[in-house]
C-alpha cells in the first residue's frame, strides 16, 4: 500500500507539474519578450519626441543625448540608436549589433529618422531566465509533492502494519495487544472491531484453558491417590504375583499421568504462541551461558556470533528451546568448535541463525528423515529435532538441515518490518531458559 501511495501522488504531482509548469514556462517567455519589446518602443519614442524638440529649437543632435537612451545600466537591455537628421547627418550611440536584432524606426515630423535596436540573444535570454525560473519553481513543487506523499505513506502504511501485528498476535492465541488511534476513521474503526473479538477470544480462551486445568487437577488426585495405594499393596503383600501386578498397574497409571501431561502440553501450544519482538542476541546469548561451562568440561568451544541490533518475532521460550536442542546435538554428535551464527536473510528483514560443529556429520541415511519422530542415531529419543522444528513451525518459521558434513542446522525467523515498532504492538516477555525449567524439575522430584 505504501508503495501505491507513493505511485499515485508522485504520478498526480507530475502530472500537475508538466500540465501547469509548461504553458506557465511558455507563457512567461512570451511575456517577458513582450515587455522588452514594449519597454523598446517607448524608449524610441521618447528618443524621437528630443530629436524633434531639438531639430525644432536649431539645436544639434549630438552623442551624447543619445547614450541616454542606450540603457545597459539601468535594468534596461542595451540598445544601438542612430538618427539620421534631416540634412543628413548621422548620430550613432552604443555597441552595433550584427545578426538577429529587433529594429524600431520612428519618422519625426521634420524628417529625421530614428533606428533603435535591440538584440534578438538579448531578450531570448532574459525569457530563458524566466522559463528558469519556472523550472525550479517545477522542481520545488515536485520536491514538496514527494514529501507530502512520503508523509501520507508513512501516516497511512504505519498503522497498517500494526494492525496486521495485532492480527497476527490474535490469530497466535496472545490478545493483550491494543492499538492506539492513528487519526485514519476506517483503520480506527477495523482496530476497534479487531480489539473487540480480541476481548471475547480472551475470555473464550481463559474459560477453555480453566476447564483444562480443573480437568487436569482432578484426573490428577485420583491418579495420584491410586499411585500410593498399588505402592502401598505391593510393599505390604508378601506374595510375588501380587507385587508384580501392583508394579504393572503402577506403570499403566504413571503413563496414564504422563498421557494426560502431553494432552495439556499440545493443548497449550494449540491454543497460541506467544511471539515477541526480541533481541536475537539476549537469547543466544543466555544459552551461551547455560552451555559454555558443560563444552569447557568437555574440552570443546562453543562461539556465538548474533549482531546485538537483530531483532526477530518468535516466541522466547520456544527459541530458546530450539537452540538449546541444536547445541546440545552438537555436544553429543558434533566435534570441535561449535558456532552459533546470525545473520540477516533475504531483504525481508528476516534472520537465520546457523548452529555448525566440525564434526563427521549427519549419515546419509539418516539426513532425509532426520526430522522425522523416533529417528535417532542411537544416543536419544528421536523427538528433540522433531520438536524443535514443530516449536519453529509455530512461530511461522523453519528449521533445516543445510550442510551434512559437517553438520549446518539452519533456523529461519521472521524479522521485523522497518516501520514496526515494538514498544507499540507487542509486549516484551522475559526469555526461558529450558534448561533451567529442567533443573527446577528435577529438584522438585527430589524434594517430593
Amino acid at each position: 500500500m505504501r508503495r501505491r501511495v507513493l505511485q499515485a501522488t508522485i504520478a498526480a504531482v507530475t502530472v500537475a507539474v508538466v500540465l501547469l509548469g509548461i504553458p506557465l514556462a511558455f507563457y512567461g517567455a512570451q511575456l517577458v519578450r513582450d515587455t522588452e519589446l514594449r519597454n523598446r518602443d517607448d524608449r524610441a519614442q521618447a528618443l524621437a519626441r528630443q530629436v524633434e524638440v531639438r531639430i525644432a529649437n536649431g539645436r544639434e543632435v549630438t552623442e551624447d543625448l543619445l547614450e541616454v537612451y542606450v540603457g545597459g545600466d539601468d535594468g534596461n537591455l542595451p540598445a544601438s540608436v542612430t538618427v539620421l537628421g534631416p540634412d543628413g547627418t548621422r548620430v550613432r550611440a552604443g555597441e552595433p549589433i550584427g545578426g538577429r536584432a529587433y529594429p524600431k524606426i520612428l519618422y519625426t515630423e521634420s524628417g529625421a529618422v530614428v533606428v533603435f535596436t535591440l538584440s534578438w540573444w538579448d531578450v531570448f535570454w532574459r525569457s530563458a531566465r524566466a522559463v528558469a525560473l519556472v523550472v525550479a519553481a517545477s522542481l520545488v513543487a515536485f520536491g514538496a509533492g514527494i514529501a507530502v506523499a512520503l508523509w501520507s505513506a508513512r501516516r497511512l502504511s504505519a498503522p497498517l502494519i500494526y494492525l496486521a501485528a495485532s492480527a497476527e498476535q490474535l490469530g497466535s492465541g496472545q490478545v493483550r495487544p491494543h492499538l492506539e488511534a492513528s487519526g485514519v476513521e476506517e483503520i480506527d474503526l477495523v482496530a476497534a472491531e479487531l480489539g473487540r473479538s480480541a476481548d471475547r477470544l480472551a475470555g473464550r480462551l481463559a474459560a477453555e484453558r480453566q476447564f483444562a486445568a480443573d480437568a487436569s487437577h482432578q484426573l490428577r488426585t485420583p491418579l495420584t491417590a491410586l499411585s500410593m495405594r498399588l505402592e502401598e499393596i505391593g510393599l505390604a503383600s508378601d506374595s510375588d504375583e501380587v507385587r508384580e501386578e501392583a508394579r504393572i498397574s503402577l506403570e499403566q497409571v504413571e503413563r496414564l499421568v504422563q498421557v494426560i501431561d502431553d494432552l495439556m502440553s499440545r493443548s497449550r501450544r494449540a491454543a497460541g504462541g506467544t511471539t515477541e519482538a526480541l533481541r536475537l542476541s539476549d537469547v543466544v546469548n543466555q544459552q551461551y551461558e547455560e552451555w559454555a561451562p558443560t563444552f569447557r568440561r568437555e574440552g570443546r568451544k562453543l562461539v556465538v556470533e548474533v549482531p546485538e541490533d537483530a531483532a526477530v518475532l518468535a516466541t522466547p521460550g520456544a527459541l530458546a528451546q530450539v537452540l538449546a536442542t541444536l547445541i546440545e546435538n552438537s555436544l553429543r554428535h558434533g566435534a570441535g568448535t561449535t558456532t552459533v551464527r546470525g545473520r540477516p536473510s533475504g531483504s525481508s528483514g528476516a534472520w537465520a541463525v546457523e548452529v555448525a560443529d566440525e564434526g563427521a556429520g549427519v549419515p546419509d541415511e539418516l539426513a532425509p528423515r532426520i526430522f522425522e519422530r523416533e529417528v535417532t542415531s542411537g544416543r536419544g529419543t528421536g523427538l528433540g529435532l522433531a520438536l524443535a522444528r514443530d516449536l519453529i513451525a509455530a512461530d511461522g518459521g523453519r528449521l533445516e538441515l543445510a550442510q551434512r558434513r559437517p553438520a549446518v542446522f539452519v533456523v529461519f525467523l521472521a524479522g521485523l518490518p522497518r516501520l514496526f515498532d515494538p514498544e507499540v504492538v507487542l509486549p516484551h516477555g522475559s526469555t526461558v531458559s529450558p534448561r533451567r525449567g529442567a533443573r527446577r524439575r528435577r529438584r522438585r522430584r527430589r524434594s517430593s
